[in-house]
């Protein structure tokens, strides 16, 4: 065989292989709004102070059990490193420690954790009181705080500097106390330069292996909640994104998407069709979060925040606008200020921790 004859027996074998090769996946965060865009700017996050958090329980402890309930206020701390404090105070393992959702570190949050402590006797927890943290209440319970165990969070927001306007805000912020606004995932779940879903969807591909439940968990959660806001984008475009499709879920009074999983659509008709549409072209990450081991889930498109107010406070030309809203958990308020007005941040060297949950 020639040299020429080996170059070109081996051609084919090539072009097979770049062929076969995973496409890139095309990744943009830059969801369409569902009211009008203002182009007001404000600052938020200035002080710790400028973003309150309270979680709502769903219970409260009663004052008998195996587990030790805190009621904690945290300033500037996140909440795994608060868990990792009380684990080591109270001697146990840091998987005994339980909360119900991870919250901002860059503000001032109430929420409850949860300590296994069976036997012997209770050591008071407010030795522990510091500037990050501190207890506001300590007693008894049944039962270990889990994820996802609240009622939802009650959130005052304070945007310095407001730029732009004020009656196109307003509007804005009418709409939303009426009507509600689109329930993206917020731009932290995505991880810094949609980092986790692109690790996510390298996993799916089995081009890396994660090791770490944890991670693992992370990168999943991330290519699910990206594939979400997909569709969703989809209703904001076509403006129906608050409005019922036919084939929507029965007993339904929200509009949902999907969180892709193992099994059947849970719609059908004019709500599946679109669907289909959009995510064909990520057919294969759907087919990898199949496999996964994640069962088909709907959720609202739609969060219509409670107890809404807002307070302009004037300082001249760029005044303050304070804002105070209810959501339920796994909401963002951050999908909210979105239809408002774009927010910087300070630059932090420090990583932040997703928002409240």
């Amino acid at each position: 065989m020639t040299e020429h004859e080996s170059a070109a027996s081996a051609a084919p074998v090539a072009d097979d292989r770049a062929a076969a090769a995973p496409q890139p996946v095309h990744v943009d965060l830059d969801w369409p709004r569902g009211w009008p865009f203002t182009a007001a700017t404000g600052v938020l996050k200035s002080i710790p102070e400028d973003f309150v958090v309270d979680e709502l329980p769903l219970a409260l402890p009663t004052g008998q059990g195996e587990h030790v309930w805190l009621h904690i206020e945290k300033r500037n701390a996140n909440t795994a490193w608060v868990a990792a404090r009380l684990a080591e105070f109270a001697g146990v393992r840091e998987m005994d420690v339980g909360y119900a959702g991870l919250k901002d570190r860059r503000a001032v949050t109430t929420q409850w954790f949860s300590l296994y402590l069976p036997k012997g006797e209770t050591p008071d927890f407010r030795q522990l009181d510091n500037e990050e943290f501190r207890i506001l209440r300590q007693q008894r319970h049944e039962r270990k705080l889990r994820r996802g165990d609240l009622a939802g969070n009650r959130f005052v927001l304070r945007l310095r500097n407001v730029a732009g306007d004020r009656a196109a805000i307003e509007q804005n912020l009418q709409a939303i106390a009426r009507n509600g606004f689109p329930n993206y995932f917020g731009d932290q779940r995505f991880g810094h330069d949609a980092g986790n879903i692109h690790s996510g969807i390298a996993m799916l591909r089995r081009e890396i292996r994660v090791r770490n439940p944890t991670r693992k968990g992370l990168f999943l959660s991330a290519v699910r909640s990206w594939v979400f806001n997909q569709v969703l984008a989809e209703r904001v475009r076509e403006g129906n994104w608050f409005s019922l499709m036919a084939g929507e879920v029965a007993e339904t009074q929200v509009p949902t998407g999907p969180l892709w999983g193992r099994g059947r659509p849970l719609v059908s008709e004019q709500q599946l069709e679109l669907e289909q549409r959009v995510l064909e072209p990520l057919a294969e990450v759907c087919n990898g979060l199949e496999h996964s081991g994640l069962g088909q889930e709907r959720r609202d498109l739609v969060v219509r925040p409670a107890a809404m107010q807002w307070q302009w406070h004037d300082g001249g030309e760029h005044p303050d606008l304070v804002l105070e809203f209810i959501l339920g958990p796994g909401f963002y308020a951050t999908a909210l200020l979105r239809e408002v007005m774009a927010v910087t941040e300070p630059d932090l060297s420090e990583p932040q921790e997703q928002e409240a949950e």
